[in-house]
């Protein structure tokens, strides 16, 4: 091989300046007709003659060790080094950079991963030509070959940087896109700019860290595997099934070996309940102004990325009480103020398929009323179902749901109050940011630019954009929210590292299985689940609350994003519109207060549904009569 590319040859192919040709200005398309195949021939050889007036020959295989194929998504010396040995091209050593050689012949069939046998012999091949031209002497090879050969693929699968399932995206939109501009994603030199932010991605695997790490500890030492010996025993026999050993059994017999094997292994064993308890984590921020997408963490296993899911972008979960704020939507744009006051009482509702639905509060309180601000600050489930039933009706709900911004399938049944719909974090957070961004919808977009090779643009990227509130109701939501961090079931998790303007709502689901936060500052918007990739593993106490196990991940990141001089972030409010007045009003009536109204507070409103005055407390004497009547009874009574 040495010679050959001494030569300018390499074997069984063409030359290294027309590989290279090819490789640099090849015809794009799905399919070539003969004339285009004829057009490319021709091409390629003029554009040979032209690199080798041009260029000398180290040149040449400088070029082409640059751009030639090595396996694995890897293009050029440099991402070969990175994926395979986790280092800078310079950095390789003979025995490395020899397999590189090795591979130009067929990077699949000489890859030193899947065919190890064949990517040595074939080394070993172009180590013996390197001894015959005298770059390398008899014991300086024997060395090499006795050597072994480690592969660093963890920290090569890691070369996307601090962003791998955002890059990953990327990269499964751009081949979208290649559908339409007909280019090679890999091969074509092209230049993408991302909304992401470095600055905040790092903040944000921070503040997972910092979270999930103390959390994961605290959930190992509660976990009982025992109480669920069927869903271990599932995990264990998934895990088989998809080994490379049992995958490659030639047999029936072989594979009841391998699995018998594997099942009395109590180091398999743990290893299985190891990755299956793991809390995954899905962690999204948007700027909600220009729907950016300016940091993403898919998972825990960031660092091992292709064995996991992105859980931003591919997980759909029920977003427990983090959807009421719709139901508090629908209500505040149909008039309804946020002092308006709903039953706390039970409630059964016939359900589509025959059965009786019989809602709870989480703390099986039940009496007095609740205005929508204070059901919604606290989360009171049996409110939002009333609410649901006489002021937000559910298919409105589900309209307004999609509306800002949710895709996935929302049944108008009365159970949505309580946030049955699966739903992205994705979506979900990108439809807080309707609320921050004072009713408009921006969609989320994760590309900017791309340009090809010579710095043309083939595509710039124009985020949709669309009214889908009114400014008003916008920020009576955002100011009911508020209440999430400031008293509600927030406060801990959000004001024990940011103490900025904020707004946001946690989610719970049954049996703690899924733990939401989602939460906005005028600049940002951002989403935490956290939850586990087997459904049927759950929190199962109150740890599993929204507010435990989520929240605090966004208000450590906000802590840190905030404090940033690098960033910079100015402390910004909310922008409260023309439309919002604020008045005083009748702590007992909710009515706009009178002179005589005993307790007063204020309270805002949309103008457009003015407040009528407190009816109860029209006079100095309002309860005179109550009094004189109580008299009376104590005077029977004694």
């Amino acid at each position: 091989m040495a010679v050959n590319l001494a030569t300018f040859r390499q074997a069984g192919a063409s030359t290294i300046t027309q590989q290279l040709a090819r490789n640099l200005y090849k015809l794009k398309g799905k399919r070539e007709s003969l004339f285009d195949k004829v057009t490319r021939k021709i091409r390629e050889f003029f554009t040979s003659v032209q690199i080798e007036r041009n260029f000398t020959k180290n040149e040449i295989l400088e070029l082409y060790i640059n751009v030639v194929f090595f396996g694995r998504q890897a293009y050029g010396i440099e991402s070969a080094a990175q994926t395979y040995f986790g280092k800078p091209a310079a950095d390789l050593t003979v025995q490395e950079y020899t397999i590189f050689i090795g591979m130009l012949r067929g990077p699949n069939y000489y890859d030193p991963i899947n065919h190890p046998d064949r990517a040595l012999g074939r080394r070993d091949f172009v180590l013996s030509q390197m001894v015959e031209e005298g770059i390398l002497t008899a014991q300086t090879v024997e060395a090499i070959k006795s050597d072994s050969l480690e592969f660093h693929l963890d920290a090569a699968e890691f070369h996307a940087g601090i962003a791998p399932h955002f890059v990953e995206s990327v990269r499964q939109l751009l081949l979208k896109k290649a559908e339409t501009y007909g280019f090679d994603i890999y091969e074509d030199g092209l230049q993408v700019y991302t909304t992401l932010d470095s600055r905040m991605q790092r903040h944000a695997i921070t503040a997972i860290e910092e979270h999930v790490t103390e959390f994961q500890k605290g959930f190992d030492a509660t976990w009982d595997w025992d109480k669920v010996p069927d869903v271990l025993a599932e995990n264990v026999s998934k895990v088989i099934r998809e080994s490379e050993a049992y995958r490659k059994a030639r047999n029936a017999a072989m594979r009841d070996s391998i699995i018998n094997a594997f099942k009395t292994d109590p180091a398999f064993i743990d290893s299985v309940k190891r990755i299956a308890q793991t809390i995954e984590v899905g962690f999204v921020v948007i700027n909600p102004h220009t729907g950016h997408i300016l940091a993403e963490v898919g998972g825990r296993n960031f660092r091992t990325f292709k064995y996991g899911l992105n859980h931003v972008r591919q997980i759909r979960r029920q977003p427990g009480s983090a959807f009421k704020p719709f139901v508090y939507t629908v209500a505040v744009d149909n008039g309804y103020p946020p002092c308006y006051e709903i039953q706390n009482l039970p409630v059964t509702i016939p359900m589509p398929d025959g059965t009786r639905w019989t809602p709870e509060n989480f703390d099986k309180t039940i009496g007095g009323k609740y205005t929508l601000r204070e059901a919604l600050k606290q989360s009171v489930n049996l409110v939002t179902v009333r609410a649901i039933l006489e002021i937000a009706p559910a298919r409105q709900v589900a309209e307004y749901a999609k509306r800002m911004g949710i895709r996935s399938p929302v049944p108008p049944y009365e159970s949505i109050a309580l946030g049955t719909p699966e739903v992205s974090p994705l979506e979900l957070t990108s439809s807080f940011g309707v609320y921050a961004n004072e009713g408009v919808l921006v969609s989320p977009i994760s590309i900017l630019k791309i340009e090809d090779k010579d710095g043309n643009v083939i595509e710039t990227s124009t985020p949709e954009k669309k009214e889908a509130l009114s400014k008003e109701t916008a920020f009576l939501m955002t100011d009911m929210l508020t209440g999430t961090v400031n008293g509600g079931t927030a406060t801990r998790a959000i004001r024990s590292f940011y103490n900025g303007p904020a707004a946001g709502k946690t989610g719970t689901t049954n049996d703690y299985a899924d733990a939401w936060f989602v939460g906005f500052t005028p600049q940002l918007v951002a989403g935490a689940w956290v939850g586990f990739d087997d459904v049927r593993i759950k929190f199962g106490s109150s740890d599993g609350q929204g507010g435990r196990a989520a929240a605090p991940i966004i208000g450590r990141f906000w802590q840190h994003t905030y404090e940033d001089p690098a960033i910079g972030l100015p402390l910004e409010y909310f922008n409260q519109p023309e439309g919002i007045a604020t008045d005083t009003i009748c702590v007992d009536t909710k009515k706009k207060a009178r002179e005589f109204c005993p307790e007063k507070t204020t309270e805002i409103f949309n103008v457009r549904y003015p407040l009528g005055l407190c009816e109860k407390h029209t006079s100095a004497d309002w309860n005179e009569g109550s009094e004189n009547d109580a008299r009376r009874k104590s005077k029977v009574n004694w």
